[in-house]
This record gives C-alpha cells, structure tokens and sequence, in this order.
C-alpha cells in the first residue's frame, strides 16, 4: 500500500488521531541508528558544504563520518571509526545524490568540489533556526568540520616544513 492509497483510505474510514498534547514529549538525542538516515546525512552535506572550505568529493563519506563521530555524543571517542563505515558512505552518497539531484548541492567538475547552492543553503538555515537538537547538532557538525579541515592544514603545513628541511 503506497502513503497515498493509506492517507485515502483513511480519509474515507474516518479516521483521525486524538492528541491531547498534554504531558511531556519524551526527548530525544540523536543515537546510532538515526547516523544512518538520509536528512541528517543530507544535512551534514549541506553544514559541511555551504562555508569557504569546500569537501572534495572522493573524501565526502569519510568527513561526514568524523563530523558525527565527533558530535554524537555515542561516538565520542570511541574506537569505532565510523568514517570508514560501508554503510555510511553508500548512505551519504544516498544523500548526495538526493541534494545534487534536487538543486541543493553543485559539484564541479573540474575541482569535484562539493558547494551548497542558495537553495542549500536557504534550507540548511531554516534547519538550524532556533535551539532545536537539530540545530544545536548541526552547529557543532559545522565546528567539527572547522575543527578537521585546521588539523589536516596544520598536518600539511608540518608535513611541508620536515620536507623542506631534508
């Protein structure tokens, strides 16, 4: 049964859904299981891809892995290593394809570098409007990012320093 063929038949039977909203909500925090769904996926790609330093394309699965191992608070030191997750990078480039495809995202194809376009970046910000844990979450994804593209300079700018001194 498509959703459609359900939200009919359910318009037909009558059926509704009484909601007090009373009483709390319970709170959730972004646990292992939700690492795998596309939005959260497709809005690490926009929090990563909308600033100055852009993601090169061969490398975006593993840096949406080390932005969430760095912000879900599960991952957090763990010896896992997520970044290099199967499951993860065929999901991401789920995501990818998803934003591409939709006009949220451009990869150029001489640099193959990933960019938000407006509307990618129009949407990430409604996102983050607000203290939502989304937006809080997407926040610290984007300090992450920060955090990783000033280790791998600082990796290079070492890397370089020792070359010219041999």
């Amino acid at each position: 049964m498509s959703s459609t063929e359900f939200f009919n038949d359910a318009r037909r039977l009558g059926l509704k859904l009484n909601l007090s909203g009373e009483g709390h909500s319970p709170v959730h925090t972004l646990d292992n299981e939700a690492l795998f769904q596309l939005p959260l996926l497709a809005m690490t790609i926009l929090a990563i891809s909308k600033g100055r330093s852009k993601p090169g394309l061969p490398e975006i699965g593993q840096l949406v892995g080390e932005c969430l191992e760095r912000t879900v608070a599960g991952f957090k030191w763990s010896s896992q290593d997520i970044g290099w997750s199967g499951n993860l990078r065929i999901r991401t480039v789920k995501a990818l394809t998803f934003l591409e495809s939709t006009g949220q995202v451009y990869i150029d194809t001489v640099t193959r570098e990933i960019s938000a376009t407006e509307l990618g970046k129009k949407v990430y910000a409604g996102a983050v409007k607000g203290d939502s844990l989304l937006a809080l979450s997407m926040k610290t994804i984007e300090i992450s990012y920060q955090y990783i593209r000033d280790e791998d300079r600082a990796r290079g700018d070492v890397n370089e320093v020792e070359v010219t001194a041999d």
